[in-house]
């Protein structure tokens, strides 16, 4: 008999003949017997007998453990939350891919003992297991001592100078290794930006969302006016007229503008101010006011980091106070350290409002 039909007739004695097709016709003469079976044939019931990695699956692996472990199949099955049944069908299919018994009935007849293949295979599958189960668990570990990840937030100026100041040394404090970035955001990109990771966390507006985010509200804003301490024109309470007739201040994010929401507050009630200023950065709006004449009318929260050389005012007209949202993708719904992170946002959020 040559190659070709003793690899059949192992094939037939393990149970995979029918993987592999019918069983080829034989010829036989009085000098030998030889198999019509193509070349192909041949290499397929090759691959039949050798068990490859889509064989076996973790609760094979997690079945092989527990048998090992228990010697018992009623106990083996509890360990795995499973029927005895299913227990049993997995066995026969571990001996099938192992090509070996595996346990066999002691002598007792309590319980079941593992072959040598199987004792020899216990301590690399204990390995196997445990490689496995780091796998499984490294998105969803997080340890704060030992992390290095860098978060993105997008935000502008006015949120960016409100959270930053507690936000990072509060962070420092429990992840001393971990690097956080604050970015302008390009808000018609926010969502493609969040959904490919390139920022974790975006602080503006609702009206800046995009459909599809998951959002918080992280406070209710209202504004101010500030001028430096010894203004010339002191420190009690604000007129409107007063508030017309000095210089403003302006903060134009776009750059260069000398109108924004405050004109438009002003023109509702058939009144207009000068902007004899106008810069793009809310960091520098302190060190103008301090040296200057100007007035500002900006976020609370901003200017009152500000109170020991800056007089605050309520400002003489109505001015609608805002919402600041946080906006983040739903795939990092569930991510530990883009959940501790979340947290570490709202915390200052609701520091912030005291």
């Amino acid at each position: 008999m040559d190659g070709c039909c003793r690899l059949m007739t192992i094939a037939r004695k393990r149970g995979l003949a029918g993987r592999v097709g019918p069983v080829p016709r034989m010829h036989t003469n009085t000098n030998d017997v030889y198999c019509r079976t193509k070349r192909p044939h041949l290499d397929h019931v090759r691959n039949a007998l050798t068990p490859g990695m889509s064989d076996f699956d973790a609760g094979l692996l997690l079945t092989l453990d527990a048998l090992l472990k228990d010697q018992n199949v009623t106990h083996a099955a509890a360990r795995l939350n499973i029927t005895q049944s299913a227990l049993s069908a997995r066995l026969t299919r571990l001996r099938q891919l192992l090509s070996d018994p595996l346990f066999i009935p002691a002598a007792s007849g309590r319980g079941m003992i593992p072959t040598p293949h199987a004792t020899a295979l216990q301590p690399e599958l204990a390995r196997l297991i445990e490689r496995f189960t780091d796998f499984v668990n490294t998105a969803h570990l997080f340890d704060l001592a030992k992390s290095k990840r860098v978060f993105r937030i997008a935000a502008t100026d006015n949120p960016a100078a409100i959270l930053a100041p507690d936000l990072i040394p509060l962070v420092k404090s429990q992840a001393p290794n971990v690097r956080i970035a604050f970015t302008l955001p390009d808000k018609s990109k926010i969502a493609d930006h969040l959904e490919q990771g390139g920022i974790d966390l975006f602080v503006g507006t609702a009206e800046d969302a995009a459909p599809g985010l998951v959002g918080a509200t992280l406070f209710e804003e209202e504004f101010v006016t500030a001028q430096r301490r010894g203004h010339p024109r002191g420190n009690g309470s604000m007129t409107l007229d007063e508030f017309c007739a000095l210089d403003h201040l302006l903060i134009s994010t776009s750059g260069g503008q000398f109108s924004g929401m405050i004109d438009n507050a002003l023109a509702e009630i058939d009144r207009e101010r000068t902007v004899s200023v106008s810069i793009q950065s809310y960091a520098l709006a302190p060190l103008v006011l301090t040296s200057t004449d100007c007035i500002c009318t900006l976020p609370r929260r901003f200017l009152q980091r500000f109170d020991q050389v800056l007089d605050l005012f309520e400002p003489p007209l109505p001015i609608a106070p805002f919402g600041m949202n946080v906006f983040w993708h739903p795939r990092m719904r569930t991510d530990p350290a883009h959940i501790w992170l979340r947290k570490q946002v709202m915390q200052v959020a609701r520091a912030s409002r005291n």
